[in-house]
């Protein structure tokens, strides 16, 4: 199978697992405890005046109704209007996911560059120093909450160091703190796979059989063995992006950041159901998206794939 189809497969593979997505969240939300017409109405309001609200909101049409409705108007980027703000969903995300999105990049970026590394080290150094230092990184970083490192962070370099603001979203450098503590905790995780899989690659034949034709050690580290490592990195991919996102919600509470989780968190709290359905889309949407890119770096890391 050539990889214009293996993709295309992919890509038809996506849609009835978006589909199934859109119904749990559509309906996992609606069984919400609450009643989303109490947002609308103003206070007191009279059981006439709630039912002209149910009849405007379309939410006195059943269930199969209003999930296809939202549908369509999804598929067309439409996701309504905010019952607390009656202004357009869309626009309200557009203007958090900059936000977001800026520094959960960083963070992927930070973990994976702390991963590699000290992976690599701790299996070419297995059992000596530098590999005890690498997995006692691990042990530390996995062993505490993303939220604990970003107060950690806070205390030390905003408060006693005073090197950089905990304050604020505009430039790069404020965006290191939340970016570090969201990265510290995944790199854990990658580093112990990375370590792992390097160690398994190293002993494998075609390694031996680089080392007895006389190549440098480097050479086949990082020409022969490092490529074949990184398969299982990438499969952690589709899931760090997953967790990163996810963690990016309370790490953006902490710093008090007004992105995407920040505005899904304000949502659920006002009932704004709307808005949280719409994020809670976009995340399983962004997850899935995650998942389909790992699948087609697998054939350009490791060539032995076949899209079959």
């Amino acid at each position: 199978m050539s990889f214009q189809s293996y993709l295309a497969r992919r890509t038809l593979g996506l849609i009835p697992k978006l589909l199934i997505a859109s119904g749990v969240v559509f309906f996992l939300v609606q069984v919400t405890p609450g009643d989303p017409v109490t947002t609308l109405a103003p206070p007191r309001a009279s059981p006439e005046q709630l039912a002209a609200l149910r009849e405007k909101w379309r939410l006195d049409e059943p269930l199969y109704i209003q999930y296809l409705t939202w549908m369509a108007n999804m598929l067309q980027g439409d996701f309504g209007l905010s019952a607390a703000t009656r202004r357009p969903v869309t626009d309200m995300i557009a203007l958090r996911v900059p936000i977001s999105l800026r520094f959960s990049a960083l963070a992927l970026l930070i973990s994976y560059a702390v991963a590699i590394p000290f992976g690599i080290v701790g299996a070419i150094k297995q059992h000596t120093t530098w590999d005890y230092l690498s997995m006692g990184f691990v042990l530390l970083a996995i062993s505490f909450p993303s939220f604990w490192f970003a107060i950690i962070l806070i205390l030390i370099f905003a408060i006693q160091l005073q090197w950089v603001s905990a304050v604020g979203y505009g430039t790069i450098g404020l965006l290191v703190l939340p970016a570090v503590a969201l990265g510290l905790r995944g790199s854990a995780i990658e580093t112990r796979v990375m370590r792992s899989s390097m160690i398994e690659t190293l002993n494998e034949k075609f390694i031996t059989a680089s080392r007895a034709h006389g190549l440098p050690e480097r050479s086949v580290v990082f020409k022969h063995a490092l490529r074949n490592a990184l398969i299982p990195i990438i499969t952690l991919f589709g899931l760090r992006l997953g967790y990163i996102l996810a963690s990016g919600l309370v790490i953006e509470i902490v710093f008090n950041r007004p992105g995407v989780g920040h505005l899904l968190v304000d949502s659920i709290f006002k009932r704004d159901y709307p808005v949280v359905r719409a994020i809670l889309m976009i995340l399983v949407t962004t997850i899935m998206l995650g998942n389909f890119l790992a699948d087609i770096l697998y054939g350009l890391v490791d060539p032995r794939i076949r899209y079959e």
